[in-house]
């Protein structure tokens, strides 16, 4: 099996090319070959790789910046998903395609189901939003997993902010209503695999493709999120100046972030993991993972 692994550099496609490992070559395109930002070179990009399975971790994440950068945005979540769409379609390769909990608006009382109506509040969510669109509409088989509030040892999430501030002050406000389920990359890597592997083994039958949601279980506020940072960190031995106690709430209104976000992030898994056969396992479990990997 060939796949091609775009945004191997990434927090998700660095433990995607662990995860992918045994199911084949996994051929690493760079900007130069398929850039995401052009239509034209990303289409010329893929059908001169002809891969079996496109697996496309790559997104413009600036979730603040995108409502400044509007136009970027949208080229790189919003159309190229169905230009990778139509390659595929065209060399039958399967595709695996990332999107997020920012396509809700987040004012249900329940976790997200996968058929529940979209309404992004912000220029990132609508761009994901309109990158689900395209790749249905291409005509692909595909994948796509919603995840949220994804954390890792490597690149620019909640957990390395926390631990820096945390080595640096003293005390620290964090927002306390909204409330989600941090999910490690190599989670999201590892359940990838494991569910690309059934599909292209013939075990899994089209009729299960489409769109999944792919969270650890449980859920928590940012707030009490840092907090089990903090803690964990501590007793792991990681020097802090910050106590978790010295940790306090502050409403999401209060911080004044460019873009809004949605005060539910929690999305049902029940559909994963009855199709996969898998269990996710609690968010604090990948706190822990992250943060042996950084001690």
């Amino acid at each position: 099996m060939r796949i091609a692994l775009l945004g191997a550099s990434g927090q998700v496609g660095f433990e995607l090319r662990r995860a992918l490992a045994p199911l084949g070559e996994v051929v690493l395109p760079d900007r130069t070959e398929c850039d995401l930002s052009d239509r034209g070179a990303l289409r010329r990009g893929l059908m001169q790789l002809a891969p079996d399975a496109i697996v496309n971790a790559a997104a413009y994440t600036g979730v603040d910046d995108a409502e400044t950068h509007r136009e970027v945005a949208f080229r790189i979540n919003g159309e190229a998903p169905g230009v990778i769409g139509e390659a595929a379609r065209e060399t039958g390769a399967f595709v695996v395609h990332y999107s997020t909990d920012y396509v809700f608006s987040g004012d249900r009382d329940r976790a997200y189901r996968e058929e529940d109506p979209t309404s992004p509040l912000n220029v990132y969510g609508e761009s994901k939003r309109l990158g689900e669109v395209r790749l249905a509409e291409s005509g692909a088989a595909f994948y796509l997993f919603r995840t949220a509030w994804v954390i890792s040892p490597r690149g620019r999430n909640f957990l390395q902010t926390i631990l820096r501030l945390a080595a640096e002050r003293d005390r620290l406000q964090v927002v306390s209503d909204q409330l989600g389920a941090p999910t490690s990359a190599a989670l999201i890597a590892d359940v990838t695999a494991h569910a690309l592997h059934q599909r292209l083994s013939g075990r899994g039958s089209a009729e299960a493709d489409g769109i999944y949601h792919l969270t650890a279980s449980g859920s928590a506020s940012w707030f009490e999120v840092a907090r089990y940072i903090v803690e964990t960190a501590c007793g792991l031995g990681f020097d802090l100046r910050l106590a978790a106690e010295a940790i306090e709430p502050i409403r999401a209104a209060e911080y004044g972030q460019a873009a809004l976000r949605p005060s539910n992030s929690r999305l049902d898994t029940t559909r994963l993991t009855s199709q996969f056969g898998l269990t996710t396992p609690d968010w604090r479990d990948g706190i822990h993972w992250a943060l042996e990997q950084l001690r």
